[in-house]
């Protein structure tokens, strides 16, 4: 897994993190929503990625 796409996966769930906090903090359902999405897509980004890494060995 290249360097490029692990910082891009965390990007991606940390800024899930956040969007999901803010939008529990301010009561709005669809931030918190987004945010959850965001996060799981980063995990799934992630999760892909340690796949290809185990057949590359």
């Amino acid at each position: 897994m290249s360097t490029g796409d692990k910082i891009e996966n965390t990007g991606d769930e940390v800024n899930g993190e956040v969007k999901e906090s803010a939008g529990k903090a301010v009561g709005n359902e669809r931030l918190e929503a987004e945010g959850r999405a965001d996060r799981v897509k980063g995990d799934l980004k992630q999760a892909g990625e340690h796949v290809k890494d185990a057949f590359k060995r």
